[in-house]
């Protein structure tokens, strides 16, 4: 057993004294965590935040209540009462003399190109379609099951802040319809529901896409440190004949992968403790790892980032081959995961990439154990899949791995 553990401490320092290894292995993934966390980190907080969006009215030339109070409503959202808060929208209007559907092409280029959030178009006559609705359905013997008039946002799929707009939009219209019912007698105070709302986490600290983004650092900093150094330290040892001496001692091939892999799994311990101390007390997230669903979702991510590095070793046959490979792999797997952005609303052949990424199954299970969202993948398959990959890879690696050094 002490062949195993000095094996494990040894590859500990070697990682250690490394300079570039050391720089992956903990400055890069604590800078991205800071830097993510410092730009991204007030998205959603009040004041924080400004969409531009474009409203274009084709009823504005009509007497009707309804759509002056639609346009009234977003104008109010696009004025703030607190000098130091940003309004919540930031609301694009036609010139008096502009022609408004050259004004509406214009903004629907905008939003497709990503400079508008979204646009708002009051169809002309919905004011009088809207009277007419209301007065039919609350006459004797009208009824209410007439399809009404509709307003037409555009957005565009797939855009976060687009999205985030075209909810908060649609919330709003809640309101006014809320309030035309109200304003006609068929809204009933007594039996409405109420909700009250609280903010998660704190409200200075932008703790909301931190608490995100932390389990994500965390399963890059594994998956890098697997992908690079469980390779490097096998093919640089066989490269410069290490191995050899190895060889000529009682020590076996697996007590030596015992070994590498305790260190290895020593160092994502190590990594772990750094990362979320960071988090924690110098970014104030709220994350709790202390749960054996989470630990048991870490440990799955160190086998199945370690199995990974144990397939690179097995197809590189060279050091620099192996490298490589591992950053061929990388960013594709890393960027396409969720590790650092929530992957719904992403084109379908994207997503078909990301659905055979086991680390998209292991961020999904390991965010959903410590209770940052809910599960995007089923259970079963957030265990199956890196398991799977786990099996494919140590199964190549065991028929291709070769520890002949006398090449």
């Amino acid at each position: 057993m002490n062949d195993v553990l000095l094996l494990a401490r040894t590859h500990i320092l070697t990682a250690l004294r490394e300079r570039v290894t050391l720089f992956w292995f903990l400055v890069f993934p604590v800078f991205l965590l800071v830097i993510l966390s410092l730009i991204f980190g007030q998205i959603g907080q009040q004041g924080e935040i400004t969409f531009d969006v474009s409203l274009v009215n084709f009823d504005g030339s009509t007497t009707s209540i309804f759509s002056g109070m639609i346009e009234g409503v977003f104008e109010n959202l696009a004025q703030s009462d607190d000098a130091e808060d940003d309004p919540l929208f930031a609301l694009r209007h036609a010139e008096a003399d502009e022609d408004l559907d050259s004004f509406l092409a214009a903004e629907l280029t905008a939003v497709r190109r990503g400079r508008r959030a979204a646009v708002i178009v009051i169809p002309e006559g919905f004011g009088h379609e809207l009277e007419q609705q209301v007065v039919s359905s609350g006459s004797p013997g009208g009824s209410s099951s007439t399809e009404g008039p509709s307003l037409m946002v555009y957005y565009s799929e797939g855009n976060a802040a687009s999205d985030m707009a075209v909810s908060i939009i649609k919330q709003v219209l809640a309101g006014v319809n809320r309030e035309i019912l109200a304003r006609s007698g068929r809204f009933d105070q007594t039996v409405a529901i109420e909700a009250s709302s609280t903010w998660v986490g704190s409200e200075s600290g932008g703790t909301v896409y931190v608490d995100f983004l932390l389990p994500g650092i965390i399963l890059m900093g594994f998956f890098t440190n697997s992908l690079f150094g469980i390779p490097g330290a096998i093919l640089f040892s066989r490269d410069h004949r290490v191995l050899r001496r190895y060889w000529v001692t009682p020590l076996s091939v697996p007590r030596y992968l015992g070994g590498l892999s305790i260190g290895h799994l020593t160092l994502c311990a190590f990594q772990f403790g750094i990362l979320l101390i960071v988090g924690r007390f110098g970014l104030g997230s709220t994350v709790s790892f202390a749960s054996l669903s989470a630990v048991l979702h870490l440990l799955l991510a160190a086998a199945t980032f370690m199995a990974f590095g144990f397939l690179i070793a097995s197809l590189a046959r060279t050091a620099n081959a192996g490298m490589a490979v591992a950053n061929i792999l990388n960013m594709p797997m890393m960027f396409l995961s969720g590790l650092f952005f929530p992957i719904t609303g992403l084109p379908m052949f994207i997503r078909a990439i990301v659905y055979v990424n086991p680390v998209s199954y292991l961020a999904d299970g390991l965010r959903s154990s410590v209770g940052v969202e809910s599960a995007v993948f089923p259970a079963a398959l957030v265990i199956a899949v890196p398991l799977g990959w786990i099996a494919l890879s140590t199964g190549i690696a065991s028929w291709r791995l070769r520890w002949d050094v006398a090449r």
